[in-house]
């Protein structure tokens, strides 16, 4: 693990640490890291909190600096940017939750990022925009992550103007779950934490595992998949504890 991704583990709860202070951008490797350590969190945690240091979030992706560059035919060229795509995926499929703690800048990869958060908490001096059609990049990398968690026209109007938005407008969007005044951030997700933290855990992997998979299932379908898990989460010992 790079020094540009700090892990700690504190307890139940694993926290995930983007560690570039001087821009906090996520280069393809640091994404490719995170992307692994969703992968099997479940098997040390509960859940993940997933923060920066430094006065912003993540101010978008940086490619390599050993990469070279990038190739000319689109082909070979696409599996270049996988390890953003399957970081995407991995903080969605992840079987703990993740929580994002967002402040200061916001920006391309980092607003996929807090949109894929399970919850995510935004600074009142939080700042959210997709940059990308101002570098003249198409920015179907972060709609991949947004398709489904904001609205269509909030999509476009953040692809085509680039503008930033505050915390406010983050979480009328659906981008972020909660805007909270910086002086309370802390406090705010620390009780938070502490309350997913005292659920018991059948019940924190069974409603990410539901919320996973049904949307995408036909009603009939999640309706036969929620009777099923309600009757295996709710009979498992450590909910009568």
């Amino acid at each position: 693990m790079s020094d540009n991704l700090l892990l700690e583990q504190n307890g139940r709860m694993l926290v995930a640490t983007f560690n570039r202070p001087e821009d906090n951008k996520v280069s393809d490797g640091m994404a490719r890291e995170l992307g692994a350590v969703l992968t099997t969190a479940h098997e040390t945690s509960d859940m993940v909190l997933l923060k920066s240091a430094g006065p912003d979030f993540c101010t978008g992706r940086l490619r390599d600096p050993d990469a070279g560059p990038p190739h000319p035919e689109a082909y070979s060229r696409r599996p270049e940017y996988d390890s953003i795509f399957y970081c995407y995926q991995a903080i969605r499929d992840a079987q703990v939750p993740v929580v994002g703690v967002i402040e200061g800048r916001c920006m391309g990869f980092g607003t996929a990022a807090a949109a894929c958060c399970d919850v995510s908490f935004a600074s009142s001096n939080a700042r959210f925009n997709i940059p990308e059609m101002t570098h003249q990049v198409m920015p179907t990398m972060v709609m991949s992550a947004l398709y489904d968690r904001i609205s269509r026209n909030a999509i476009m109007w953040m692809t085509y103007s680039a503008e930033f938005i505050d915390a406010q407008q983050a979480m009328m969007y659906g981008i972020v779950s909660r805007a909270v005044e910086a002086d309370k951030l802390e406090d705010e997700v620390t009780k938070f934490c502490e309350t997913l933290l005292s659920r018991p855990r059948p019940g924190i992997l069974g409603l990410k595992e539901y919320l996973r998979a049904a949307p995408n299932m036909d009603p009939q379908g999640a309706l036969d998949y929620a009777r099923t898990l309600h009757s295996m989460v709710n009979t498992a010992a450590a909910m009568k504890e």
